[in-house]
């Protein structure tokens, strides 16, 4: 089963997140696509590529379910598996509390890690996992 996990390819903190997720990846289950991307376009996604309050989408291939705010990183913690999955304890937490939290970093994003000109995945693990 794979994941195609769309992110902010103008965010550096976005851009960070994702050379974490390949580098915790083992298996190679996720790949990357930036919301901005051909791929997330044709999707739909690229309206969730805001300058403030911007979102991560997770696709889950097998299925084309889509998983967005808080669900996409408890999804993502199970596409990693392993120790990861602890994290579905959080499901547990309201939604409405965890998308909170969810849009509280997403709002400051860009104070947390800056905002970059563009998409920074020099990473080669990452770049031969990205999909336009």
């Amino acid at each position: 089963m794979g994941w195609v996990l769309f992110f902010d390819g103008d965010c550096a903190f976005c851009s960070r997140s994702v050379r974490e997720v390949a580098k915790r990846d083992k298996h190679g289950n996720v790949s990357f696509a930036p919301l901005q991307g051909k791929l997330g376009t044709e999707l739909g996604f690229s309206r969730h590529a805001a300058s403030k309050g911007g979102t991560m989408i997770l696709l889950r291939e097998s299925d084309g379910k889509v998983f967005s705010r808080s669900d996409s990183w408890l999804e993502l913690a199970r596409a990693l598996g392993g120790g990861w999955r602890f994290l579905s304890v959080f499901r547990w937490v309201p939604r409405a509390l965890r998308d909170w939290i969810y849009q509280l970093v997403a709002d400051n994003r860009h104070l947390l890690i800056g905002k970059g000109d563009s998409c920074s995945l020099a990473d080669p693990e990452v770049s031969k996992r990205l999909r336009e």
